[in-house]
């Protein structure tokens, strides 16, 4: 799991930022691998691949020479490098202008491009409400976006006792945006209302198996093609139950 302590003063406390019950059981013999080394490995194992290119922590162009365009085309060289066929990899970024430049730099690759939507940060942002949207979903598929990728609970609102569509999902599926969202078994126990990934029908949550309504209604009603989770164990459990891959 990627996490870090930010208040931390050593970089062994920075590190030290997941809980404990998640994934640090087995992170003590970890190796660290190049991104290179890790499309090898993901090719070994017969996998496709989803890379994130991460907000740089420094400022851009770094040294004055190395420009985020340059890094966005840097990622998706490694692949080309390994000889990965684009139809094998997700590429995605928050910055929809890394988005935008493999779209029109890489298109092969750009087809599958990822938009990680983080809109929601917006003051006055909400699922329901258009005009605070960053874009429209019309306007993101014409930019020749084809997948767009939320937090769980943008996807999802009660009616009633019922979770259904919200209608940023119902926008996104009239504009053909493909879904994916994240991220399934982030948020600890269920039984207090799902936390921050679960707060638009936290109502209707109050035990572990509300993960699985959730997952029913993205698959079934939202119509999403990918689920990140922490644990893939649920969702896999899931997908074989209808036959998903």
């Amino acid at each position: 799991m990627d996490a870090a302590d930010r208040t931390a003063e050593t970089p062994e406390a920075y590190m030290d930022g997941t809980a404990g019950f998640r994934t640090d059981l087995y992170a003590g013999k970890g190796s660290l691998m190049t991104h290179a080394e890790s499309i090898e490995l993901f090719k070994e194992l017969g996998v496709k691949f989803t890379p994130e290119l991460k907000s740089p922590s420094v400022s851009m162009p770094y040294e004055g020479e190395y420009t985020q365009a340059m890094y966005a085309q840097q990622m998706i060289d490694e692949y080309k490098k390994a000889g990965v066929p684009p139809s094998d990899v997700f590429a995605q970024s928050f910055n929809l202008e890394d988005v935008l430049y493999w779209i029109e730099n890489e298109p092969e690759f750009g087809k599958q491009a990822v938009y990680l939507d983080n809109s929601y940060r917006d003051s006055g942002w909400s699922p329901e409400s258009e005009t605070s949207w960053r874009h429209s979903m019309t306007e993101l598929k014409e930019m020749g976006v084809n997948y767009i990728a939320p937090p769980l609970w943008v996807l999802v609102k009660l009616d009633g006792d019922r979770m259904v569509p919200s209608l940023y999902a119902e926008r996104a599926k009239e504009a053909g945006l493909k879904i994916i969202s994240w991220t399934a078994e982030r948020s600890g126990f269920l039984t207090g209302g799902g936390g921050w990934y679960f707060q638009t029908v936290k109502d209707q949550i109050d035990n572990e198996g509300d993960v699985f309504e959730l997952m029913h209604v993205l698959h079934k009603d939202v119509g999403i093609v990918g689920l990140f989770s922490d644990w893939p164990a649920t969702t896999t459990y899931y997908a074989n139950c209808f036959g998903l891959k």
